[in-house]
């Protein structure tokens, strides 16, 4: 019975051991099941992530390919702009062209940024502008400029008067003029130029005149004027076989130059005589025998002059 017994606690403690590796074995095999799933994602997530970061630096490089130039355009003058273009890559071609004609390059050097100043035409005209970098990556700029044909006004003396011209490429409508701040006087023109003689009042005064052509273009220009008059001059011959000078101004004559046979004499009066005793003034000559061409300029103080010629037979 103790045999029995024996081999029974023998298989007992045999059979308790094969229970408890058994027991042991699924933990075991669970554990290495998740361990290798948590590696199997983190390897996959790296791979994700490389993947993306590979196209988001392949997307941002064919961006960065894909600038293009930027132009600018600005007003710096009434009839002039700025055109300048700029590009993080240098630029291989600028040029512009006016209506679709001639086109215009601009050096380039590839420098990643150029300029030039434009002169607009007159008239209504459309600037194309293009600007290509060297990968070839092209930009287009298109604006219509309206500029008005000038009208041209040119005031100058005539005498005792003024003489006001004005002209244009447009019909000029009409044109009106003042001395200072009196009351304008208005005339009709309705052609491409015009020419206006006007009376010069005494004393310092501003004249301002204005050119309106058929599209309402307004040209203004102003101009301080001193009214002055010239001076009288008379030659008179005496019986004794000589000629008398005459000249009279109401400023005063500051000199007189004559010339008998073109042998030319000076006379500075202003250093000689008080301004009242050059308001009329006379200096007596003699003849030659024979003919006598004579000439005589005389000028008052504010240097306006008068000439007068003539001839006298002794």
């Amino acid at each position: 019975m103790n045999q029995i017994l024996s081999v029974d606690n023998s298989n007992i403690k045999k059979g308790k051991t094969n229970n408890y590796k058994q027991r042991n074995r699924g933990p075991i095999e669970i554990h290495t099941i998740l361990k290798f799933f948590v590696i199997s994602i983190l390897i996959f997530g790296i791979c994700i992530i490389g993947s993306g970061s590979y196209s988001m630096y392949k997307e941002a490089t064919k961006e960065a390919n894909n600038t293009k130039p930027v132009i600018y355009v600005e007003n710096i003058a009434e009839t002039e702009i700025l055109l300048k273009v700029t590009h993080d890559k240098p630029l291989a071609k600028v040029s512009y062209d006016w209506n679709d004609e001639t086109e215009i390059s601009l050096p380039c050097n590839n420098n990643q940024e150029v300029e030039t100043t434009i002169e607009l035409p007159t008239g209504v005209n459309t600037l194309k502008v293009k600007a290509t970098d060297i990968n070839g990556q092209q930009i287009e700029y298109t604006q219509v400029y309206t500029i008005e044909e000038p009208i041209n006004i040119n005031i100058e003396p005539d005498g005792n008067n003024l003489k006001i011209t004005a002209n244009g490429k447009n019909i000029l409508q009409y044109m009106t003029y003042r001395w200072d701040e009196e009351e304008e006087t208005k005339i009709e023109i309705n052609g491409n130029e015009s020419e206006q003689i006007v009376e010069i009042p005494k004393g310092l005064h501003v004249l301002t005149v204005i050119v309106v052509d058929e599209n309402n273009k307004t040209e203004t220009k102003e101009q301080e004027v001193n009214g002055v008059t010239k001076p009288k001059v008379e030659v008179v011959e005496t019986d004794d076989g000589k000629f008398t000078i005459k000249a009279s101004d109401e400023q005063g004559i500051k000199k007189i130059e004559f010339k008998i046979n073109e042998k030319k004499y000076t006379l500075n009066l202003d250093q000689v005589l008080e301004l009242e005793e050059r308001k009329e003034f006379e200096y007596t000559y003699e003849l030659n025998d024979g003919e006598n061409k004579i000439e005589v300029i005389a000028y008052n103080e504010s240097d306006v002059e008068q000439t007068l010629t003539t001839e006298i037979t002794k």
